[in-house]
């Protein structure tokens, strides 16, 4: 029995069962509406935190910021770093290339894939789910080749986790296309986002 509690005392706060189905990827193109956008979001969605743009200081000031923001409003709060600083910041997760996702236990893991074979390396990791891009093309890389649909669906059948489409998405594009799990930058952040 001591063993159980001990065990117990010193797992993280706990993360929903099945990763959120609709997420705000945060980035400097957005972070003036950033509170606005996650007010915006269904109870229960996901914020993925990138920033990559601020100073290491500024950053995790900004973090703390939106966090308290996400959490007040049911949301999980992701972060594009390491476990050891996701622990150290208090995220429910990390997010970033499958070769990151090693030693994360107790965080939920989303990998960034854009192929078959880094689906292949993120159920390697034991990625509790992927997020496939880009689906359209993108302001961050306009003119950039793309997925498209068809092609997304065709990768996105080959993963054994939860898919999260990444890449021009919109809540109409969503309804259209029937994507069920889906994440923004600017699809979430601007009003016209359906």
């Amino acid at each position: 029995m001591r063993c159980y509690s001990v065990r117990v005392k010193n797992r993280q706060p706990p993360v929903a069962a099945r990763p959120p189905a609709l997420w705000l990827v945060s980035d400097a193109r957005n972070d003036a509406v950033l509170e606005r956008a996650i007010a915006g979001l269904p109870r229960g969605s996901g914020l993925i935190f990138r920033h990559y743009h601020l100073s290491p200081a500024a950053r995790r000031a900004r973090f703390d910021v939106l966090k308290h923001k996400a959490r007040k409003l049911g949301h999980v709060v992701v972060l594009a770093a390491d476990a050891r600083t996701a622990r150290l910041w208090g995220a429910d997760g990390i997010y970033g290339a499958p070769d990151r996702m090693r030693r994360a236990p107790g965080l939920l893991r989303l990998a960034t894939v854009h192929t078959l074979r880094e689906i292949a390396a993120a159920h390697s990791v034991d990625a509790d789910a992927v997020l496939l891009s880009p689906v359209f093309t993108t302001a961050s890389h306009p003119g950039a080749v793309f997925l498209g649909p068809v092609r997304w669906r065709l990768l996105a059948a080959r993963a054994r986790v939860p898919v999260i489409a990444l890449g021009g998405m919109t809540a109409h594009r969503a309804r259209a296309h029937r994507i069920a799990r889906w994440a923004a930058i600017d699809g979430l952040s601007t009003q016209s986002s359906g």
